[in-house]
């Protein structure tokens, strides 16, 4: 026996050694501990048999298709297609390329949107949300009460113009009041408006550094450099510029008022 062993290496032998002693100290388990309890997840569908099941499943399916629908409507009823549209028109004017990233620019926004969007909400939830779990109102109430806020805040912020545009081309007759005006009309004129603002403001923001870009160029000029881009001359005297007029509390002041 004692030959046999010689014939292998001590450094195998000692590791069998202490594989065999583990196993012998460690306790033994039983297959019962080893089961991970794991959920089991379905949807069934069933017939419903009373009024009430069937009124359930149309607001499940009401709810879940308002879910789906959130980021199209986040963009289109709220601040945040203004505040996106400047912060790309910012970026762009200092020529930085993918500096802030996207990421962090959207981050932003979505922020921005729920500060400005604060009061709008506020009243939606007291209004309809918190009636609607209390069950005091039905679902079409709930959004009756609920879109009320939301018109009065695309109104305040849509031209004339935009509104008169999607009347005529609907062929709507002209409404006495502003509530008497189809919400299908407030928000396409409203989104148009978005962007007209946006890109008012784009392009104010444009201009200081549109004249730094220029004063670069002919200065690069008038030396006889013409190999070297002027937009590496004049990226860090933007970026500088930016820093000492504290770009980015500027720019949010200006646009959180503009929606004022």
């Amino acid at each position: 026996m004692s030959k046999k062993l010689k014939r292998f290496p001590k450094g195998i032998i000692a590791f069998g050694f202490i594989a065999l002693f583990f196993l012998i100290i460690s306790p033994k388990v039983s297959p019962a501990q080893e089961r991970i309890p794991i959920p089991r997840i379905g949807i069934t569908l069933e017939e419903a048999d009373d009024p009430r099941e069937v009124a359930l499943s149309l607001e499940i399916l009401f709810l879940l298709t308002v879910l789906s629908l959130a980021p199209a409507i986040i963009i289109s009823v709220t601040s945040f297609t203004r505040i996106a549209i400047v912060f790309s028109f910012m970026r762009r004017a200092l020529s930085t390329q993918q500096e802030p990233p996207n990421q962090i620019l959207m981050g932003l926004a979505i922020f921005l949107t729920i500060f400005i969007m604060a009061p709008t909400i506020l009243e939606v939830n007291n209004v309809a949300v918190r009636p609607y779990f209390q069950n005091e109102i039905n679902t079409q109430e709930m959004f009756q009460r609920g879109i009320v806020p939301v018109r009065e805040f695309m109104l305040r912020q849509t031209r004339e113009k935009d509104i008169a545009l999607f009347l005529s081309l609907g062929e709507v007759e002209r409404p006495r009041s502003p509530d008497d005006l189809p919400t299908y009309v407030i928000i396409p004129a409203f989104i148009i408006s978005e962007l007209t603002t946006a890109f008012k403001i784009g392009i104010l923001l444009f201009i200081p550094f549109i004249v730094i870009d220029l004063i670069v160029a002919s200065t690069l000029m008038s030396m006889g450099i013409i190999f070297l881009p002027p937009i590496m001359i004049s990226l860090p005297f933007k970026i500088i510029l930016f820093i000492l007029i504290d770009g980015w509390h500027l720019l949010t002041f200006q646009l959180v008022n503009s929606f004022r």
